[in-house]
């Protein structure tokens, strides 16, 4: 079974404007660190998983770098405040929130970045990854940063280079010493998260340690938003594309179900969506 939210037909191009914000209580946190990933050849893909992760593929990749985990709340927050930033879901007034127990995904007026479940949920933490972000959203946050958005290749690379070749981006087990390395779901999806993992939704950034490499939540927490285009591997260049790629897998990845924290998993929606369980990170190209 494939769960995916809903296509909200009524969205369209993020603009920005200027909002009032109440953000004098913020920390004072330093910019994400960023790690150098060499370059190399990489297989992309499992011809052994799920049909849009076939065939696999050899890729060469230039060295990058790449933010040492998914953007936090606090930081969408100063990119907000320095930018005078409305966000796709605050413009349109709704978000996508899927509900536990049935799976069901709907849009909730008044889900933001700020309460990503609506105005009768919890605030967003500030450590936690920032969430109901649209790719335009994440596209603008590298841009004033100076930085860009990672390709899919590039996330497959970074994640396969930390797992030392393991099937996640923390190795092969999702275990280690009866301890969860990854926030995913745990229990019977959708019907019964139990949380033995810690978390029944987004955790603080780094909150599982870090990986062979230095990321944090490089697999888990999030799904992450990627420069791409989607589309399966094989298709035509010439077939239109209308969604963009995501990589990384969530809180809402069940192993039985989509196992998205894989580092071949795949997942898409349109550019313009905001859900409870996207963030994103950013790459850029070696510096010096």
């Amino acid at each position: 079974m494939k769960v995916r939210p809903p296509i909200d037909a009524r969205r369209r191009r993020c603009r920005t404007g200027v909002v009032a914000l109440a953000l004098t209580a913020l920390p004072v946190i330093a910019a994400a660190d960023m790690i150098r990933v060499p370059g190399g050849q990489t297989r992309i893909g499992d011809d052994a998983s799920r049909a849009d992760e076939r065939p696999s593929f050899v890729a060469a990749v230039a060295a990058f770098e790449l933010d040492r985990g998914p953007v936090t709340v606090a930081a969408f927050a100063r990119h907000v405040a320095r930018q005078h930033i409305v966000t796709e879901a605050e413009r349109i007034g709704s978000a996508s929130v899927m509900t536990y127990g049935s799976g069901r995904w709907q849009l909730v007026a008044g889900a933001n970045w700020r309460r990503p479940l609506g105005p009768d949920g919890p605030a967003a933490t500030e450590t936690h990854p920032v969430t109901q972000v649209s790719w335009h959203d994440a596209q603008a946050y590298c841009t004033a940063q100076g930085k860009r958005l990672p390709t899919e290749v590039e996330f497959e690379h970074a994640a396969r280079l930390a797992g030392h070749g393991g099937r996640h981006a923390f190795g092969d087990a999702l275990r280690r010493d009866g301890r969860y390395r990854a926030n995913v779901w745990t229990g019977a999806f959708p019907a019964l998260n139990t949380g033995a993992d810690g978390y029944k939704a987004t955790s603080p950034v780094g909150a599982y340690g870090r990986d062979g490499l230095g990321f944090e939540d490089l697999a888990g927490n999030v799904w992450e938003w990627t420069a791409d285009w989607y589309a399966p591997y094989g298709v035509p260049a010439a077939t239109p594309a209308r969604e963009k790629a995501q990589r990384g897998g969530s809180f809402l990845c069940d192993p039985d179900v989509c196992y998205g924290f894989r580092v071949s998993g795949r997942a898409h929606a349109t550019p313009d969506s905001t859900l409870m369980h996207v963030g994103f990170r950013c790459a850029r190209d070696p510096v010096g």
